[in-house]
C-alpha cells in the first residue's frame, strides 16, 4: 500500500492540539484550501461524518471510523460515491514539543495502468499530496500560534484544490 506522511513539531500541549483537530468544522479555521467544512453526523460528541468543500468546488466526504482521545483519529475521504483514501491523524508528545503527523494512503486510481502506477505515484501523486499536507500542517501551526484563521491559499495555491 502506498503512503504519504507529513508531520510538524508544535510548541503547544497535546490537549490544545487535540481540542483544535477534534472540534466540529475544524478545517474552517486552519485548512488553506477549505471553502467550507460542515459536520453531517455526530455520535456521542465525536464527528462521524463531515463534508469538505475545497476552494475549487470539489466536494469530499470524510467518514471517521476510529477515535483515540488525545492521540488521533482515522478516516476515509473521497467523493460521495467514489473511491476513498485512508487518512490517519496522530499526536505524539516528546520532552519539549508535540508532534502531529498526517498519513495518507491514497486509493489506487483506475485511470492509470497498474504497471506504471508506481511511477505516477512517486513522480506526481506523492509530491502533490506532500505539498498539500504540508500546507494543512502549516495552517494548523499558524492557527495554534496566532489564534487567527488562515486565509485562502495562505501558503500558495494547489493545482488540485485551489
Amino acid at each position: 500500500m502506498y503512503r504519504i506522511s507529513c508531520n510538524i513539531k508544535l510548541k503547544n500541549e497535546v490537549e490544545d492540539i487535540w481540542k483544535v483537530i477534534s472540534s466540529p468544522g475544524n478545517l474552517n479555521f486552519f485548512h488553506p484550501f477549505c471553502k467550507k467544512n460542515k459536520v453531517i453526523e455526530v455520535d456521542r460528541g465525536l464527528i462521524k461524518k463531515d463534508i469538505l468543500i475545497y476552494l475549487n468546488g470539489l466536494v469530499f466526504e470524510r467518514d471517521f471510523y476510529q477515535w483515540e482521545e488525545m492521540k488521533g483519529y482515522e478516516l476515509m475521504i473521497g467523493k460521495k460515491n467514489g473511491k476513498k483514501s485512508k487518512v490517519v491523524w496522530k499526536i505524539y508528545k516528546n520532552k519539549k514539543r508535540s508532534l502531529l503527523s498526517i498519513d495518507v494512503y491514497p486509493y489506487k486510481t483506475d485511470k492509470v495502468n497498474s504497471f506504471i502506477y508506481p511511477i505516477v505515484f512517486y513522480l506526481y501523486i506523492k509530491p502533490k499530496l506532500k505539498s498539500y499536507l504540508n500546507s494543512v500542517l502549516m495552517g494548523l501551526k499558524f492557527y495554534l500560534y496566532n489564534d487567527k484563521k488562515v486565509i485562502k491559499n495562505q501558503f500558495g495555491k494547489h493545482r488540485w484544490f485551489s
